[in-house]
């Protein structure tokens, strides 16, 4: 199983000198990082830049108070407890706590021998203290939370210098519709090696876990088929119906069209539905989400710019729900029924922001402006910059993050592989079919094609 290969690849590692001395210069202020893996020195870069940790807190701090878990995540949570007591179990006689934590990081349970679980407690590794990165710095469930897939942090990899004697092994559950974690699941010991299996372990807990949430995923894409399809028998207005991160489930032909994803196909399985590839339809559609799960009476109405139409359209969007549990949205092209969309979820033009760009060079950060970068290019779950100083992977994984935390800087999607710094466009080329080619303003003249659907959208952008 890939998970079980990538975590056990991390457990070959730079000596604990070599790591102790890049922490020491890195918590000082500098950026050298020789000798530190990758994610670690992204993670850290997150802690001091981004969420500014004290590294030399002395203990996890407390949880906020509120609580703001749907049922469908109780679930998880329920599951997963009874599955890490069977990991705490093989555990036994091993210096070990076992710990279940929700989406902030806010610890929900423990398990282990009692010596290691008072030990843990003084460092409040426990229940109702939280361990996200953003609270307590590099580790094993916060770092797992902002990553994909499961993560191994050892001694001096914490960025906190109290937590240097734990070796943490954490991988999160996620929303297979959002992909926005649920719940993580975490082994930590102490001043010892995590036994062989602990990769095992976690996959095949979370691995089952998420079959239950592909099949409550397949079920609620079943559901918002079914209200499409009772929908379509009321009403001739071009129809489609979005899950709850706003990817297509179904839409009839016109939609379709503003839409550029195929007809009258149903898509139940979460894997296999349509990204629009409408920014402005998704952070509608996620903030009806938001909406409708406080309201389950809500209603919005909007305007969004679609392929193909040089003018914004109108639209309604009305929530679907599932044993009461908010599952997606049906949007109704043509359409301005019920509560407008505050101007803050409208449609806005990029803007630039004063913000950097991580990117990996063997083993270590380079930190680029923006306007330094040309454009991304997806290479399967891996994102490669074009920038000034050459082509570098970057820190986040997948196009579809990198393009969400660049969308208002000027940057766009053209391409289903490509994201494109709109300020560095020196030329737009026509092809023989008359596709489009944006000619970027680096030394080689980089070529990038746009998707026929995105074409619009670009125009727009470039204001041609």
């Amino acid at each position: 199983m890939t998970d079980v290969h990538r975590l056990a690849s991390t457990s070959v590692s730079p000596g604990r000198g070599t790591v102790l001395a890049a922490w020491e210069r890195f918590a000082r202020g500098e950026d050298d990082v020789c000798g530190v893996r990758p994610e670690v020195a992204i993670s850290w870069h997150r802690c001091r830049e981004q969420y500014r940790v004290d590294p030399h807190l002395t203990e996890a701090p407390v949880a906020a108070a509120e609580i703001d878990h749907t049922l469908e995540h109780d679930v998880v949570f329920t599951e997963l407890g009874g599955l890490a007591t069977l990991v705490a179990r093989e555990l036994d006689g091993v210096s070990a706590v076992v710990t279940v934590a929700d989406a902030t990081g806010r610890v929900l349970a423990a398990w282990g021998d009692q010596a290691t679980l008072a030990r843990a407690s003084d460092a409040n590794l426990a229940p109702w203290y939280c361990w996200s990165e953003c609270a307590a710095g590099t580790n094993g469930m916060g770092t797992a939370l902002e990553a994909y897939g499961p993560v191994l942090i050892r001694g001096a990899e914490h960025w906190c210098q109290v937590f240097h004697d734990w070796v943490c092994a954490g991988i999160a559950v996620r929303d297979v519709v959002t992909r926005e974690p649920i719940a993580v699941l975490n082994i930590s010991c102490w001043r010892t090696e995590l036994p062989a299996a602990a990769g095992s372990w976690l996959a095949n807990a979370v691995a089952k876990t998420h079959g239950t949430l592909q099949r409550r995923a397949r079920d609620s894409g079943t559901e918002l088929v079914a209200a499409y399809t009772q929908a379509r028998t009321r009403s001739t207005a071009a129809l489609a119906a979005v899950d709850t991160a706003g990817k297509v489930v179904i839409a009839d032909d016109t939609a379709s069209v503003l839409m550029g994803v195929p007809a009258c196909t149903p898509a139940v399985n979460p894997a296999v539905r349509w990204n629009p590839g409408l920014p402005d339809l998704i952070r509608v559609a996620r903030y009806a989400s938001k909406q409708a799960a406080r309201n389950p009476d809500w209603l919005g109405s909007t305007q969004i710019f679609t392929h193909l139409a040089e003018e914004p359209t109108s639209v309604s969007i009305r929530p679907v729900f599932l044993s009461g549990q908010l599952i997606g949205s049906l949007i109704v092209f043509g359409s301005s029924d019920g509560e407008q969309v505050p101007e803050a979820q409208q449609p806005v033009h990029p803007r630039t922001q004063p913000r950097r760009l991580v990117a990996m060079r063997d083993d270590r950060m380079v930190l680029l402006r923006l306007s330094e970068v040309y454009f991304a290019e997806s290479d399967g779950n891996d994102v490669w910059l074009s920038t000034d100083e050459g082509r570098l992977r970057a820190a986040s994984h997948g196009l579809d993050k990198l393009d969400g935390e660049l969308a208002d800087a000027g940057f766009l999607r053209v391409h289903r592989r490509y994201v494109v710094n709109l300020a560095r466009v020196r030329e737009i080329e026509r092809g023989f079919k008359g596709e489009l080619f944006l000619v970027m303003d680096d030394r080689t003249n980089s070529m990038v094609p746009v998707a026929r659907r995105n074409a619009p959208a670009v125009r727009r952008a470039l204001g041609i």
